[in-house]
């Protein structure tokens, strides 16, 4: 899945929670919340992510000697296409540096990357918010849209505060997740 998409991991991670979770099934919703929210805690969520897909998604059909097939085979397509890419790639990079329409081009997928990022963080607000979804069918288009019924009131309190702290006080990414994550325990603890 990464070979074909263009502007970093969240692009990336985008494509493979939907495919991963609705085309293919090979995992639910909470399980791919599990798997953003684990790579989010470290460098690298895009090799965690796939990693973590590819052992639950060899896991579900073989078992253990299953999950380590996907793990290994996960691991490979991962790095394949990336070594090619730079090794075949790299005598032709300084040539294409100056070009106006290469500049053009990237611009274009930046702007198309900030949609998907976008995208990513619609998907995981549905999710956490919404504990049940409805997919509705207009013309060509699926929409998953959140019942309203379901809505969890801590995690929607817990993120309105977190977007308060972050946009409003200006607590900063680090102030905001050692906050959210602290008023999430202490959720669960009650």
């Amino acid at each position: 899945m990464a070979v074909v998409t263009m502007g970093g991991a969240y692009a990336v991670l985008a494509y493979v929670a939907q495919d991963a979770v609705a085309t293919y099934g090979w995992l639910t919703s909470a399980e791919m919340l599990t798997g953003l929210g684990l790579a989010e805690t470290t460098p690298g969520p895009l090799i965690l992510v796939l990693q973590f897909v590819g052992f639950l998604a060899g896991f579900r059909d073989g078992g253990v000697p299953g999950a380590l097939a996907g793990a290994l085979i996960t691991l490979w397509v991962t790095f394949a296409p990336c070594f090619a890419f730079v090794f075949l790639g790299a005598p032709w990079i300084e040539k294409m540096q100056g070009s106006r329409l290469l500049a053009g081009g990237l611009a274009a997928v930046t702007a198309a990357v900030v949609g998907v990022i976008a995208n990513l963080a619609l998907w995981f607000a549905l999710h956490v918010i919404f504990t049940a979804q409805e997919t509705v069918k207009m013309g060509p288009l699926t929409v998953d849209l959140p019942v309203p019924a379901s809505i969890d009131p801590a995690a929607a309190a817990l993120s309105l505060l977190a977007a308060i702290a972050l946009f409003r006080l200006q607590l900063g990414v680090f102030g905001t997740l050692a906050f959210a994550s602290a008023c999430g325990v202490a959720l669960r603890l009650i």
